[in-house]
């Protein structure tokens, strides 16, 4: 019998995140070990009228450097073995997809979350670097409303063992993150977009943020930027908000509290120094040279594209899964790299990296010199 959570969570995605509608052309995008979640969204998807095509998916973080029609076990042997003339070509699957699908709905999970670990990170921004266009394509389409995305996590040992938890307790965190132990995670996800866009509604029209704390002293502008109400209708599970600051805006430096995961490696204690937008120091005690490699991909990846406060209080423990961790009530996170359209940011990158910053002790966020933010919760 399929446990009654995954059936749930299948049926939110399908009918509140991408809210599919007869006739739209769904890819639905899943590694091998995800497959009981991606048999109950498949049906949901049928059910709804929509038009679904299945395709092997390997990617710990998204579409944009994900490795389409590739399971885990494939993506490794092409990321070590594939000559610059593999790695450059882009099959039609993935230009349909980035180009002309009307939703993809993706199954995030792993049997081995550090598969990739030992691989060239040279190699892995090269594979980055060629996807760039169409990485633009999924960013312009989604502003525009042309395409509908959802992404959630599927729990296996794997992804157990990477947050210290018991597959057990891996399982229930993640029903519980995304209400699927609740009868109505619709009504939830509803809730709680509209307790979030008090915040979006003040911050309109502001102009300048300055943010401070133990690990943090930064300045920023966001004028003619708008933040974005995040409720589950793309990341599953949600709970922040979001802008992309003005790219010459940002000065300060920051220190990461948790590990910056990307590309199967944990790069920890990363710090970075901003001047007129630009990082213009880095540092990190453990991988300093993947973090390194990817702040050299391109020119936008020494960038903000991206500015979020953590509004969900219900995950209450990093796990080392970014899905949930830049989503951690109290904490803000940064992505390097490529804005968001619909925010007014420009920047653009063949990445998109989040790094998460505790603000929960003597921490706080001033918005045109009014306090907005103090020690993990808004005062407004």
């Amino acid at each position: 019998m399929t446990d009654p959570r995954i059936e749930r969570l299948a049926r939110t995605l399908v009918t509140y995140s991408v809210a599919v509608q007869p006739g739209d052309t769904v890819a639905l995008l899943t590694d091998v070990s995800g497959m009981p979640l991606a048999y109950e969204v498949y049906k949901e998807v049928i059910r709804a009228g929509g038009l679904c095509t299945t395709v092997l998916f390997e990617g710990a973080k998204s579409l944009t450097n994900g490795l389409i029609g590739m399971d885990g076990v494939m993506a490794d042997f092409f990321l070590r073995n594939a000559s610059a003339e593999q790695m450059a070509w882009i099959s039609p699957l993935e230009r349909w997809i980035a180009e002309e699908v009307k939703v993809s709905i993706q199954v995030r999970s792993s049997s081995n979350t550090r598969r990739n670990s030992s691989i060239d990170p040279k190699r892995m921004s090269a594979m980055a670097a060629t996807r760039r266009e169409l990485s633009r394509n999924y960013f312009d389409r989604t502003a525009s409303g042309e395409y509908r995305w959802t992404l959630t996590m599927f729990p296996t040992e794997a992804g157990a063992q990477e947050a210290d938890m018991s597959l057990e307790e891996w399982e229930n965190f993640i029903y519980s993150a995304t209400f699927a132990d609740q009868p109505d995670p619709v009504a939830l996800w509803k809730k709680l977009y509209d307790d979030q866009q008090k915040y979006v509604d003040w911050i309109k029209g502001h102009k300048k943020i300055e943010v401070r704390g133990p690990n943090i002293d930064m300045s920023l502008s966001i004028e003619g930027r708008t933040f974005i109400n995040s409720g589950a209708t793309h990341n599953m599970p949600s709970g922040e908000i979001f802008t992309g600051p003005v790219e010459d805006s940002v000065n300060g430096w920051v220190r990461f509290t948790y590990p910056a995961i990307s590309g199967g490696r944990q790069v920890e204690g990363v710090e970075l120094k901003f001047e007129n937008g630009k990082v213009v120091s880095a540092s990190a005690k453990k991988n300093e040279s993947y973090l390194l490699s990817q702040l050299d991909i391109d020119p936008g990846a020494r960038y903000l594209g991206e500015f979020a406060i953590g509004t969900n209080f219900g995950i209450k423990r990093f796990t080392g899964n970014i899905l949930f961790d830049e989503k951690i009530g109290g904490t803000v996170h940064m992505a390097l790299g490529r804005g968001y359209p619909e925010t007014g940011s420009k920047n653009d990158s063949a990445i998109h990296w989040d790094m998460i910053c505790d603000m929960r002790t003597d921490s706080e966020i001033v918005v045109d010199g009014e306090l907005f933010y103090k020690n993990g919760q808004f005062v407004i």
